[in-house]
């Protein structure tokens, strides 16, 4: 395994001798928290023929093995949350009670799939005529998971855990910046008791995925990130015949009509706008309101956002911390500054805070139209664009204006109502009423630029096996 070394001066720009480290910067004070060398192409070659071993034999362990282990993962999550959520906390700037929540919700998704993995792997009999014919579930054998930063532990465990019940292995290709959170995930696995090689964590820069993924041993890819590296996924994958599943980009609409509670719906707004500082795919970040109330949901909105604390995500009241690396924090203030030439309203914030850190301050734009940044671009950060909408029907139209189809919300006091404009977005999921998220229970996934397949619940637990048909005569 790949040792790190313990790093505390300020960062700068790596020597030539260190240009091949990959660091861990804690985006609040932009100190070097440790250095990781990557690994080697033996060492790879080593991991990669472990899972393939260790897939044979875990493949055939009896089901009640693979669950009692996940259960014991389960403990482990939630007796360190503290722990992982500081880890979170300091490589990439999660407020610490978001960190432990994060902790105990995959300690949540691994009880899910221990108690229902019997359920959804049971074999499905199909009346063909003559026949004793049915359908089983078998698991395909390693799959890389390719993760970002933003939900350290969640988006590797939403994938893990299904994964691993099913008889898979994992390879977890994450984030470089959350290397120090990779490890540890690893050693979940490791202190619940599953064999050393059924997952394992590759310390590997962007660069070499693809080798990866064109190895004969992998078997299946998946990937929670952007539009662009989802694309170039995809394409190597589809060279080497690979099943993958992608989470990508998204541009939630949150939308309220005239009819809705708006006082709750302006608090839900910030709440939604603001998880994880801003960087979530599944964040509202377009505020499409009908304009009968337009103005008074603006200013309820305001004054939600602005009293969000922001400040040092360890500090207790910190409901705010730093965007994960100053580079994103710099587009972020890009798109803001050119939505604003182009017509957008600065209501709030907007302002690079002066000092250290990878602060962004929450941030409200209003008149916001197709054709800025704001409502175009997935903006990744504490910023929210207000949209103004002529009815309902308008509203619609703005929300399905968009590349991306991660989710929704739609605010109405009338519930058929909202179900039937639930049906006309085109989007992977809908809340009404309600902040969008994802839970074990539902599958969870896009549509548009917003990628393909399912994850969570049943549908993505399937996603990674294979459905075969059996007939006996």
């Amino acid at each position: 395994m790949t040792r790190a070394r313990t790093a505390t001066r300020p960062a700068r720009r790596p020597t030539a001798s260190r240009a091949a480290a990959i660091r861990s910067i804690n985006p609040t004070t932009g100190d070097v928290l440790e250095t990781f060398t990557e690994i080697g192409k033996a060492a790879l070659d080593g991991l990669l023929a472990g899972a393939e071993r260790a897939f044979q034999d875990w493949r055939r362990r009896p089901l009640a093995d693979r669950v009692a282990l996940l259960r014991g993962a389960a403990k482990i999550l939630r007796d360190g949350k503290t722990k992982y959520g500081r880890v979170m906390a300091l490589e990439m700037g999660k407020p610490l009670p978001q960190g432990e929540a994060e902790a105990e919700k995959c300690a949540v998704a691994c009880e899910y799939y221990a108690d229902h993995a019997e359920s959804f792997l049971a074999r499905q009999p199909r009346d063909v005529e003559d026949t004793q014919s049915y359908v089983r579930f078998d698991a395909l054998g390693p799959v890389l998971a390719v993760m970002p930063w933003n939900f350290p532990f969640w988006q590797v465990f939403r994938f893990a855990a299904p994964a691993l019940v099913s008889g898979n292995v994992g390879l977890l290709k994450h984030a470089s910046n959350v290397t120090r959170c990779a490890m540890l995930i690893e050693g979940v696995f490791r202190e619940a008791g599953f064999p050393e090689d059924v997952f394992r964590t590759l310390v590997l820069r962007s660069a070499g995925v693809a080798a990866v993924i064109a190895d004969s041993r992998i078997r299946a890819v998946t990937l929670t990130g952007s539009e662009l590296a989802g694309s170039q996924v995809a394409e190597q994958a589809g060279r080497h015949l690979k099943k993958t599943v992608l989470e990508l980009g998204g541009s939630d609409a949150f939308i309220v009509l005239e009819d809705a509670d708006l006082p709750r719906a302006a608090k839900t707004a910030a709440d939604a706008r603001l998880i994880n500082s801003g960087q979530s795919c599944i964040a509202a970040k377009r505020f499409i309101v009908v304009q009968a109330v337009a103005h008074r949901f603006e200013a309820l909105f305001v004054e939600e956002m602005r009293s969000r604390r922001m400040g040092d995500p360890l500090v207790p009241g910190s409901q705010v911390g730093p965007q994960a690396r100053t580079d994103l924090r710099d587009e972020l203030h890009r798109q803001v500054q050119a939505s604003v030439r182009r017509g957008a309203k600065l209501v709030l914030g907007g302002v690079k805070p002066a000092g250290p850190g990878a602060f962004y301050p929450p941030t409200v734009l209003s008149a916001v139209k197709p054709g800025m940044p704001a409502f175009d671009e997935e903006v990744f950060g504490p910023v929210a664009a207000v949209i103004r909408a002529r009815d309902a029907a308008d509203a619609v139209r703005l929300a399905n204006a968009s590349p991306y189809g991660l989710g929704a919300a739609v605010w109405t006091e009338d519930q058929a109502r909202g179900d039937r404009i639930a049906g006309e977005l085109e989007v992977g999921c809908v809340f009404v009423n309600g902040m969008v998220k994802s839970d074990p229970r539902l599958p969870f996934g896009g549509v548009k630029r917003s990628g393909y397949g399912r994850e969570l619940s049943e549908y993505g637990l399937r996603e990674f096996l294979n459905v075969k048909s059996v007939c006996v005569a």
